[in-house]
């Protein structure tokens, strides 16, 4: 289990990203302060850090040097001025979101620096499936109805986004960032043309109609 170090001051937002991350596989620890998230830090490994800025005790732009140093940091926080991402961003943050946030987005966002250590240290993953769909990461391969499904890197990642969070509806720019983690900065048809590709694809097994278009909104499986 992937371990989370949640440093927020805010009881009520600290216990709604434990629980909601904890539903979602996640081992979560939270920390209300700078100096409690810095002792923590020490006494226990964690794979990734969740960080608010304006904390009690050791600030947060404190904070994201040392913990940067050995895991991704998120830094989650009600300052937007591009000043504020700036400094955190060259400090070692990975990502940075602005509150309030969606939750499925900071998933996905969590989900990226995950994939990027992943591939970064050459380990592979779990096989995921989805009704008669399966997924293989570590030889990147797609199989329906037992058939094999060639895919893209990116409609590989589109599909591994889609298959390990089946009931979630994810927008252009979630997918975005996830297959190709960078930022989605403008509206543009890539998204639209990557899905109608896998469709295409999936029309020979019969289960092109998994996917499916939810107006206004983006993408989920049915």
């Amino acid at each position: 289990m992937q371990k989370i170090l949640i440093v927020e001051d805010d009881a009520k937002n600290n216990q709604m990203l434990k629980d909601y991350l904890e539903d979602h596989g996640y081992g979560c620890t939270q920390a209300f302060s700078g100096s409690e998230a810095r002792l923590l830090f020490t006494l226990e490994e964690y794979d990734l850090v969740l960080l608010d800025l304006m904390l009690p005790g050791i600030s947060g732009e404190e904070l994201v040097t040392v913990f940067s140093q050995k895991v991704p940091v998120i830094v989650l926080s009600a300052k937007s001025g591009l000043d504020s991402k700036v400094e955190v961003l060259s400090a070692g943050a990975e990502d940075y979101l602005c509150k309030p946030f969606d939750l499925p987005e900071l998933l996905v966002r969590i989900q990226v620096q995950f994939r990027r250590r992943k591939n970064g240290n050459g380990t592979g993953g779990e096989v995921c499936s989805y009704r008669g769909w399966t997924l293989n990461p570590d030889t990147q391969e797609m199989r329906a109805q037992g058939e094999l499904v060639e895919l893209t890197r990116h409609e590989f990642m589109i599909m591994e986004l889609l298959i390990r969070n089946p009931k979630r509806v994810f927008t252009k720019q979630m997918i975005y960032e996830y297959a190709w983690g960078e930022e989605y900065l403008a509206e543009d048809k890539t998204i639209n043309v990557h899905i109608s590709n896998i469709r295409s694809k999936l029309k020979k097994s019969g289960t092109d109609s998994y996917i499916q278009t939810v107006w206004g909104m983006g993408f989920k499986l049915s």
